[in-house]
């Protein structure tokens, strides 16, 4: 499968289904009076299912031209939901929304996310992908930031009774945070900073916490599936931020994997 093709797909496919996962989050926490921002998110829940199931009709050997068309169509769709999760945020902020139940971190959280598909859509359309350095650093900020925002919302979510799981949870909560301000000061000192033993460093030590948070993401979402624990967490948002630590952790594989290329290749310039 040519790379454009695959990597469109790949981001599409996973991406399309977040989205509409999203939209019914975002149902669910609106008040029974709202029914135009109900109606607005079970309209986005119905584009974004539309466009996974044609995601997944393409062939391997699809026309890049037309998966071109495809992106730039997804794009649009991913601005018009971002714009409609700021509004809502701009709602609850404004205390225009009393007694919904969704945290404005996490309309902003998900809005981020709109943000970030949009912008991979349109980075693969434009063939301007970031330099490895400058991929590694930048995923890295994006994601460990999704990750402690997770932990915020199972901290808040489960029963307060559920002590031993409300304390792990803060504990990744603080971790995340930590991680995410390394990698923004690792940011800022950018360039000087992007030597690939720096950045190894980085990797592996972020993939060692992702891989703890994932597998307590997938504890948590079996308990509650198996109706073992207590909390107010929707099974769905459960096994949601399960695949998206898990998309973190893939993202980290490859650039463990890029990062091993380089050193070797540096290795052999240097014999």
């Amino acid at each position: 499968m040519d790379e454009f093709v695959a990597r469109s797909l790949d981001e599409i496919r996973f991406w399309s289904r977040i989205m509409k996962e999203h939209s019914f989050f975002l149902g669910l926490g609106f008040r029974c009076e709202d029914t135009q921002l109900k109606k607005e998110a079970d309209r986005f829940y119905a584009i974004f299912e539309d466009i996974e199931r044609r995601s997944h009709e393409f062939q391997a050997n699809a026309d890049p031209h037309t998966i071109k068309n495809f992106n730039t169509e997804v794009a649009i769709a991913a601005t018009h939901i971002w714009a409609f999760k700021r509004m809502v945020l701009g709602l609850i902020l404004q205390c225009k929304l009393p007694g919904q139940t969704n945290f404005p971190l996490l309309v902003d959280h998900i809005s981020r996310e709109a943000n970030y598909f949009r912008n991979r859509l349109e980075e693969l359309n434009t063939g301007r992908l970031e330099p490895l350095p400058d991929a590694v650093i930048d995923e890295n900020v994006f994601f460990l930031k999704i990750m402690a925002d997770h932990s915020k919302f199972i901290n808040h979510l489960l029963d307060p009774s559920e002590r031993k799981l409300v304390e792990q949870a803060r504990e990744f909560s603080n971790d995340f945070d930590m991680l995410m301000f390394q990698a923004i000061d690792l940011s800022s000192m950018r360039p000087q900073s992007q030597t690939v033993p720096l950045l190894s460093q980085f990797v592996d030590q972020n993939k060692v916490s992702v891989k703890a948070l994932r597998d307590f993401k997938k504890t948590a979402r079996d308990l509650i599936n198996e109706c073992r624990i207590k909390s107010i967490i929707h099974p769905l948002l459960a096994d949601h931020v399960f695949r998206e630590a898990e998309r973190f952790l893939s993202i980290l594989d490859m650039f463990d994997q890029a990062l091993s290329g380089a050193k070797v290749n540096k290795r052999e310039i240097l014999h």
